[in-house]
């Protein structure tokens, strides 16, 4: 199976995610999903959906074909768009399918100084596209530089979070689980604590970082 994941069939990988989306989610949360939702056709992907708590948003991946399908019932979401803003608790967030590396609001601060706007992507699951995305993310916030005339150089941070769904045990978490998820995560990166795996025609390629070397659920609306 894609991902290396631990189920003997998509029918039991689709019971446990619904049953870990139910655990978590209530009927009135709001619930973004960043894409690839489903590989299935739009009946079978409208029973998928039925089975799932909350109020939805859909940010199109490049495999959710079943939102052309004319037996797909669109009503389920909210609104199903590319790309997407929105307010948490005070703070931007983008959302994409795709990871953005310089997305908008980077370096925009709240009245305290805080870096207030997160670019939260899927896409590149826990393959080395990833592993990129982790150097650059690395490399641009410990960088300084000069930026709208600041007197001197500082480094500003790059709040990009992988919300691949077997980093959350198949769970949605609200912004505020997903920066301390990722926070741990990265760390173990850097100390080289975690193996990337992939898999390319059913063969495994391990590797491991050394430093450089080697649903997201929307607060307050419960």
């Amino acid at each position: 199976m894609f991902d290396n994941r631990p189920f003997e069939s998509v029918e039991q990988m689709n019971a446990h995610m619904i049953s870990q989306w139910n655990k978590k989610v209530k009927p009135n949360d709001e619930v973004v999903i960043l894409g690839d939702f489903s590989y299935e056709k739009g009946e079978k992907t409208n029973e998928i959906l039925k089975a799932l708590n909350g109020r939805l948003y859909l940010v199109t991946g490049n495999h959710d074909f079943f939102v052309d399908d004319p037996d797909f019932d669109k009503n389920r979401f909210v609104w199903i768009k590319p790309y997407a803003e929105m307010k948490d608790n005070g703070r931007k967030v983008v959302l994409s399918h795709y990871p953005i590396f310089t997305y908008n609001g980077q370096f925009r601060v709240n009245e305290k100084g805080e870096y207030t706007t997160y670019m939260l992507y899927g896409h590149v699951h826990n393959s080395y596209d990833e592993m990129v995305t982790h150097r650059f993310i690395r490399e641009l916030s410990e960088t300084k530089r000069y930026y709208n005339n600041s007197p001197e150089k500082i480094a500003y941070p790059c709040q990009m979070i992988n919300c691949f769904c077997m980093y959350s045990d198949y769970t949605p978490l609200s912004l505020d689980e997903w920066i301390v998820l990722d926070t741990d995560r990265r760390a173990k990166i850097d100390r080289g604590e975690i193996i990337i795996e992939w898999y390319v025609c059913d063969q495994k390629i391990k590797q491991k970082d050394r430093g450089y070397d080697h649903g997201y659920k929307r607060s307050g609306n419960s």
